[in-house]
């Protein structure tokens, strides 16, 4: 027999031939491998899982036009170049907002058009009682409805006035956060809605030479009278937020009532980090071609980061506890049966055996415990961490075969560790000691 197949037999009875304590061996780097690997495939998952609940309730990055173009707002150039801007830097939703001061039953209030679709996507944390705004339609902020006595299906009559938005021109947009999000929206100091100031467009301009209110030609008293145009209540939002002091309508209705303009507000919902968002508002602020100005809705952000930092600290405390234990464990059990294994040491030492060759098959030997308790602690791990995946965050687990072989090696390098000691008192054994014990 050579002299490997004589250290692989010799390996495998001591495994066997003590099977009890190889067993307490490998429980205890089982134990070490499926919390951790549990921990860590929730730690992977969790933080995504978050980061995109917390997109949920909102934006976290906003862009208005600039003071020199934010009478005309923003075009669908500027909208498009703005946002292959900000998607470079990462995945995000967006959804543009125009706003203009209406007289609803005469009383002045914020109308605001939308894209229904992209409102709807990026603002999932939106209550909506009701529909939302479709053509002759309108969705109605909840202080507004309350306000007004509106129900779902009362009718309102809408008028715009050039007048009542000339008023707010010479401040820009910028945002108006109240609640979870922010939302800009215009203020000219008779509007019931809180916010900021959209911009005067190029037709109300034109109406000062001519020495007429008008829009896009037509005069105001032309478009706007006690009567209005009629639109029904299709739903009431609830957000606790400044949304609660709009009525939103659809883009193709707030031009039949005011005239083409621009955007107001693009709002973002960006997977950047907050770094990432901070360099990006830099840079897009930076570009003056493109006449916009941005800013981070912090408030997001940063709630967002602390929450996830909280969820790694604990990962980490409770993984160098369970290393310790592991550690601890595994080193307990070697000890033990290099105790029971000294006469067995002095006698192959008394024969010839090195101490190195000693200590080479202690540190196999734990390598094997490791291997064995790393391969199944990560089944078992995987399995634990997919249940609470599933039950607590309502999100599915792949098994990642990377972090599944991390684990396993991890596994593997604590066994061989924990061994370091045992070893070390196995390979100091006086062989005539053991012998004369004998």
């Amino acid at each position: 027999m050579t002299n490997r197949r004589m250290f692989f037999a010799m390996i495998f009875g001591a495994v066997f031939r003590r099977r009890s304590r190889a067993v307490m061996a490998v429980v205890s780097s089982m134990v070490g491998a499926a919390t951790l690997f549990c921990l860590a495939a929730v730690c992977l998952v969790v933080p995504q899982q978050m980061s995109a609940e917390m997109r949920a309730y909102g934006a976290n990055l906003i862009v208005t036009p600039n003071e020199a173009s934010s009478a005309a707002g923003l075009s669908a150039d500027t909208v498009a170049a703005v946002e292959k801007t900000v998607k470079a830097d990462g995945s995000a939703k967006s959804a543009t907002y125009r706003y203009e001061t209406v007289r609803i039953n005469s009383a002045p209030y914020v109308l605001g058009g939308i894209d229904v679709n992209q409102v709807r996507d990026l603002n999932r944390h939106w209550v909506v009682d009701g529909k939302w705004p479709s053509e002759g339609r309108v969705l109605v902020g909840r202080d507004v409805a309350d306000s007004m006595g509106l129900e779902i299906g009362s009718a309102i009559k809408i008028a715009y006035r050039a007048s009542d938005n000339a008023a707010g021109a010479s401040s820009s947009g910028t945002s108006g956060s109240a609640g979870s999000n922010a939302t800009a929206v215009p203020n000219d100091g008779t509007s019931s809605a809180s916010g900021t100031t959209a911009g005067t467009t190029s037709a109300e301009t034109q109406a000062q030479s001519t020495g007429q209110s008008s829009r896009d030609g037509r005069v105001s008293t032309d478009i706007l009278n006690t009567d209005g145009t009629e639109f029904r209540v299709a739903g009431i939002v609830d957000t606790g937020g400044s949304e609660d002091e709009i009525v939103y309508a659809t883009n193709d209705d707030l031009t039949k009532l005011a005239g083409e303009r621009g955007s107001d507000v693009i709002e973002f919902s960006s997977e950047a980090s907050a770094d990432q968002l901070t360099q990006l508002v830099n840079r897009i602020n930076k570009t003056s071609s493109l006449g916009v100005k941005a800013q981070q809705v912090s408030k997001i952000t940063s709630s967002n980061t602390r929450i996830i930092t909280m969820l790694q600290t604990l990962f980490w405390l409770v993984s160098v506890v369970v290393l310790v234990l592991t550690l601890v464990g595994v080193s307990t059990t070697m000890a033990s049966i290099v105790s029971q294994r000294r006469n067995e040491i002095g006698l192959r030492k008394a024969l010839g055996a090195s101490s190195a060759s000693v200590g080479a098959e202690f540190y196999v030997e734990s390598a094997l415990y490791g291997l064995l308790g790393g391969v199944v602690g990560t089944g078992i791990g995987y399995v634990f961490a997919r249940v609470l995946c599933q039950t607590v965050f309502e999100r599915s687990l792949s098994f990642n075969w990377l972090l599944g072989l991390a684990s396993v090696a991890l596994s593997v390098l604590i066994a061989v560790v924990a061994s370091i000691v045992p070893v070390r008192r196995a390979s100091r054994i006086d062989p005539a000691i053991v012998l004369r014990e004998e």
